[in-house]
């Protein structure tokens, strides 16, 4: 069994993740840096490792992950979705748990795009009567 790893994609908003994860002892690397170097706040720390923690197996698995796209909160999202999917392929098991807490659905909000004689997708110029 030398050599096992478990892959899962991940996205939100423009960001997508692309996850491995190898048994281990709980090491999370992003674009080939640590998470503390990558991420600057201790919120979307939390956020990335909350499907590991909710099944109890942060200390179990390595985390791989590439990003690209985005901001550092989608780019969080996308690896959290990406692990979600990583954990499901290595345990099947676990998807009531993980289904329960949201972490299989794709946020699929995205930004409006901007309409011809607007501001902004829905700001419209100030009106004024006279």
């Amino acid at each position: 069994m030398a050599n096992v790893q478990y892959r899962g994609t991940g996205r939100r908003k423009t960001s997508i993740a692309r996850v491995r994860l190898i048994p281990g002892n709980g090491v999370i690397t992003v674009n080939d840096r640590s998470i503390e170097d990558y991420f600057n706040y201790e919120t979307l720390r939390v956020l990335v490792k909350t499907p590991l923690t909710i099944t109890n197996l942060l200390s179990d698995y390595d985390v791989i992950a590439k990003v690209e796209g985005g901001g550092f909160q989608g780019q969080a999202g996308a690896i959290r979705h990406g692990i979600s999917r990583a954990l499901l392929e290595a345990d099947p098991e676990l998807r009531p748990v993980l289904k329960s807490a949201g972490f299989l659905t794709r946020d699929s909000r995205e930004k409006e795009r901007k309409k011809y004689g607007l501001k902004k997708a829905r700001k419209s110029p100030q009106f004024s009567k006279r």
